[in-house]
């Protein structure tokens, strides 16, 4: 397991195959660093579908709306949504989308991310400046790797539970 500098700023995702550690950077993006403990910290985040993933791109969820594959899940929904809190303002910056990188998911406004996030499969450069970037996988890469295909997957996967890292 990756040490963990900074517990405040490290979020724990639990999926079918084990931990992702996941490093904030809320020196890059405090808005969405922010929402994520936020959310995180209210089990908002638990059972939330991997409703849209693409091999050699990327893996999104974070529809706390409509994702929760435990309460009113609706997978033609799933991916519309956002939470009840307001959207954040880009925080765009020069840190790139790497492989392992979280990026806030958003609709063509780039002042409308507001839940959803994705974990890139590999660097997307293309997405640089136009993606807020607000964390990077440390540990744990093999079991985003081993999320389950499809927009949206026939049978998709969830984030188990999601704990800001001083809290577990």
């Amino acid at each position: 397991m990756a040490e963990i500098r900074d517990p405040e700023n490290t979020i724990l995702m639990e999926l079918k195959d084990g931990t992702v550690t996941i490093e904030l950077l809320p020196d890059v993006a405090p808005k969405h660093v922010e929402r994520m403990k936020t959310l995180a910290r209210a089990g908002a985040y638990d059972n939330v579908a991997f409703h849209r993933v693409i091999d050699g791109f990327m893996a999104q969820t974070g529809d706390v709306e409509h994702g929760d594959m435990e309460d009113g899940f609706d997978l033609r929904r799933a991916g519309t949504g956002g939470s009840e809190l307001p959207d954040l303002p880009a925080e765009f910056s020069r840190i790139p989308h790497d492989r392992g990188t979280l990026g806030a998911a958003r609709a063509q406004n780039p002042d409308s991310a507001n839940s959803q996030f994705f974990i890139n499969f590999k660097d997307n450069h293309f997405l640089n400046g136009q993606y807020t970037v607000y964390g990077r996988v440390i540990d744990g890469m093999e079991h985003v790797d081993a999320i389950t295909r499809g927009e949206p997957p026939a049978s998709p996967d969830r984030m188990i539970s999601m704990k800001v890292a001083a809290d577990a």
